[in-house]
């Protein structure tokens, strides 16, 4: 069995009994960063053998993974932080390994995009996430302009290093909507910010950005769906 498994986003003490059995009971791990993961697996005692799965090598790597599970051995499947396949590795091997009939399932845990959308204090009961946008201004304004008239929540991951543009673009693109920019999830200096658009570029400039970013951005109808959706339940009644 393929299982895929979810590991803290920054603080150890988010990953579940469930993933610590987990990795103690297969047969082999394959890892987005084997140094990583080795330090999570020396944190909780657990003695596996690994295999990098990366980015670079997961074309390569799946069909020889897939060819073990199909032998019988049982196989997890983490990434550096968060959910595999959730702009990490993971689709290719998921996708070929129920193709080949071999049983797929997932231990639950952490996700920086949910972590946002929650503290963000915008609709998190519809929303759209779009992992991370292209790194050119040209490109990044057609990707951000997909999604200019949708009424949902939108959600992207960021480098610090293209942040303050692509919330430039952002604000180009879509106005000055509402916004929230989070950081280090979990972690010692945790931090959310909110605001419009405009200010957190005004904020974001006064400093050098640094650690993982989650921007979350209102919808075209974003502050006034909370209340369409309430009209809608009431219409149904």
């Amino acid at each position: 069995m393929l299982y895929l498994v979810a590991t803290p986003i920054g603080n150890l003490g988010d990953m579940s009994y469930r993933a610590v059995e987990t990795l103690r009971m297969v047969d082999l791990i394959a890892s987005e960063d084997t140094r990583k993961t080795s330090i999570l697996l020396k944190h909780y005692g657990i003695s596996k053998p690994q295999i990098a799965f990366h980015t670079m090598n997961e074309a390569k790597m799946t069909p020889k993974l897939v060819e073990r599970l199909l032998a019988g051995e049982n196989i997890a499947l983490v990434t550096n932080a968060g959910t595999p396949g959730i702009s990490d590795p993971g689709f290719t091997l998921v996708r070929d390994a129920v193709a080949a009939g071999i049983p797929v399932t997932m231990v639950p845990g952490p996700a920086a995009l949910i972590m946002a959308v929650v503290l963000s204090g915008l609709p998190a009961h519809s929303f759209t996430f779009r992992g991370f946008p292209p790194r050119k201004g040209g490109p990044r304004r057609r990707f951000l302009a997909v999604d200019q008239d949708s009424p949902h929540t939108l959600v992207f991951y960021e480098s610090p290093y293209r942040l303050v543009k692509f919330l430039e673009d952002a604000l180009a693109v879509y106005g000055d909507r509402s916004a929230a920019v989070t950081n280090d999830l979990t972690k010692l200096f945790e931090a959310v910010q909110r605001g419009r658009l405009s200010e957190l570029i005004a904020l974001l400039r006064q400093s050098e950005p640094r650690g993982e970013y989650t921007v979350v951005i209102a919808g075209s109808e974003g502050e006034a769906l909370p209340e369409a959706e309430e009209a809608g339940e009431e219409d149904a009644r």
